[in-house]
């Protein structure tokens, strides 16, 4: 599977969980089982505001876009994100933002 990311300055939360071709994203599973090499899965057809493009598969692998939220303190990783490439099943790995300062040392400057 190739998870492609397109980041959008927004503070929403993405959670996605891997098993096989489902994806579980924010607590919705979403099943791609029934695509075959060569199928494409149009963005039209899937009632989510994560799916930006098309979902494809070519040479036995899923590929999809899913919008990416960037907090106000994003980092250079999650504003120009790499493709997530054989994702492994469990929890996806997503960029971080950059670390915020603890409450009090934002007030003592």
């Amino acid at each position: 599977m190739r998870i492609k990311l397109s980041p959008q300055l927004r503070e929403d939360t993405l959670v996605i969980i891997k098993t096989g071709s489902v994806l579980n994203i924010n607590g919705e599973d979403f099943d791609f089982t029934p695509m075959g090499d060569g199928d494409t899965l149009p963005r039209s057809a899937i009632s989510s505001q994560w799916f930006v493009r098309d979902v494809e598969k070519e040479g036995g692998e899923l590929i999809l876009t899913l919008l990416f939220p960037n907090p106000w303190n994003y980092s250079q990783e999650q504003a120009f994100p790499v493709d997530l490439v054989n994702v492994p099943d469990g929890p996806v790995r997503l960029p971080q933002p950059l670390p915020t300062l603890p409450e009090d040392e934002v007030h003592a400057e």
